[in-house]
């Protein structure tokens, strides 16, 4: 049976700065049910064409999620467990499954096994819950132990995932989500730093549980099949081609996407087989339309988004163009709190969100889109041809990002009528070559029609 993440939209919410909690938690405040808030955004998801929702944090944390203090409640300025769990259920009722962020490199300074060692020190049945632990020289917080952090960030305490009580717990607490939640898979954060061998194990849990539980690293650089097997992840963040989607834009240089596309899923195949993850922006990184230094160029790379192989993402509020940098220590500008009925009138491009509906329709109606061969066919400083085929269906995809119409002919294995899926028109092929006139800053998505 087909796993259905390859045929999935995702859209990405950070739930702690949209509904819009204290940056900090104080342990004793009563729940306050914001997730409730993201219940208004299930019809705005579905209007854009999403079937998936990847979920950041959502699990009680010191501040920002990624320092889990407890791994079996929801967070208490998001709301109680019934609160996750009826949000995860109206998702299910509109067709659109959840994922939620997997933190299982590091805890933070609050969870409640490393406060046991503050107090107990080598006594502690915890000591060697955690990664590096020393008790012959202070951490840089003054404990009167030190450990490993991630990335020497001391506020994030590294777990010792070979440790088997460690083990017992997490798996434990990834069975209550996936049982009392009803989710559908994890998002693993700082996957490329976190142990293969715990990763392999915690596939093969979650799927002896659910056997399409989707699993899906954070992985920014390596070789992506280090992760991707059938014992391990089912799929990981493409930051190799994050970059070029919009460097090849404001470069004018789309040989740097095609380069990394051509890498990925052309002739040598690296990837072939791996729906990647593929993302214009996230929760930490800036916006993508303070990037660009020409906010037409959003249309081109959202067609390019929609239409290369991998499975999509949209960031929160970066369909209307909301823009977002991120700060020195502070990431609160990308992860901002919105309210849907205002949200448009916040972005630079508020009709952006129209074109990606459409993009995401077209997708989903085109099976080449989603399952078909890459074969690249023009590369020039400011337009991208290629094609996607299946046994059945080819498709041809020709994006334009200069603010001028162009002209690209390609050769093509068949001649005859295409039709335009993004606009109305089609295009006759001839003598093995096919001629596509494309507008500026826009894209032509050309499907075969009959023999």
């Amino acid at each position: 049976m087909a796993h259905w993440a390859p045929d999935s939209f995702f859209y990405h919410i950070y739930p702690l700065g949209l509904c819009g909690a204290p940056a900090r938690n104080d342990f004793v405040s009563p729940p306050e049910p914001r997730l409730d808030r993201l219940h208004g955004w299930i019809g705005h998801m579905s209007e854009l064409g999403a079937n998936a929702l990847y979920l950041g944090p959502v699990f009680e944390s010191s501040a920002h999620g990624y320092d889990t203090a407890d791994y079996w409640h929801v967070d208490r300025r998001l709301g109680t467990d019934e609160s996750l769990r009826s949000l995860v259920a109206a998702c299910h009722e509109a067709g659109i499954r959840v994922v939620l962020d997997g933190v299982f490199n590091h805890v933070g300074r609050d969870f409640w096994a490393f406060r046991d060692v503050q107090a107990n020190g080598p006594a502690s049945t915890y000591r060697d819950w955690f990664a590096g632990i020393r008790f012959d020289r202070r951490s840089p917080h003054g404990d009167p132990f030190t450990y490993e952090g991630w990335q020497g960030h001391f506020d994030l305490v590294k777990l010792n995932v070979g440790n088997p009580a460690v083990r017992e717990h997490l798996f434990g607490a990834v069975e209550s989500w996936i049982r009392n939640f009803g989710i559908d898979g994890l998002r693993l954060d700082a996957a490329d730093v976190l142990d293969l061998e715990f990763q392999r194990a915690l596939a093969a849990f979650c799927r002896e549980i659910e056997p399409d539980f989707w699993l899906v690293g954070e992985v920014v650089h390596g070789d992506y099949r280090r992760w991707v097997k059938p014992d391990g992840l089912d799929s990981v963040t493409n930051y190799e081609a994050y970059k070029g989607l919009y460097s090849s834009l404001v470069d004018r240089n789309y040989f740097e996407i095609a380069y990394a596309l051509d890498r990925q899923f052309g002739p040598k195949r690296m990837y072939r087989e791996l729906p990647l993850y593929n993302f214009a922006d996230n929760h930490d990184q800036d916006r993508v339309a303070g990037k660009l230094h020409d906010l037409r160029h959003l249309y081109p790379l959202h067609c390019l988004l929609f239409t290369m192989p991998g499975v999509p993402s949209i960031y929160y509020g970066s369909e209307w163009a909301i823009e977002g940098k991120r700060l020195p220590g502070d990431d609160g500008p990308v992860r901002p709190a919105l309210d849907l009925a205002s949200a448009p009138g916040l972005g630079l491009e508020p009709a952006l969100a129209g074109t990606i509906a459409r993009l995401a329709r077209i997708r989903a109606e085109t099976v080449a889109l989603r399952h078909g061969d890459y074969r690249q066919l023009h590369v020039g400083d400011e337009q991208l041809v290629f094609a996607r085929e299946t046994d059945d269906q080819a498709v041809v995809v020709a994006l334009n990002a200069a603010d001028k119409p162009a002209s690209v002919s390609v050769k093509t294995p068949r001649d005859g009528r295409w039709d335009d899926l993004l606009d109305d028109g089609t295009v006759t092929s001839r003598s093995g070559t096919l001629t596509i006139e494309i507008p500026p800053f826009w894209a032509r998505i050309l499907v075969a029609g009959p023999r």
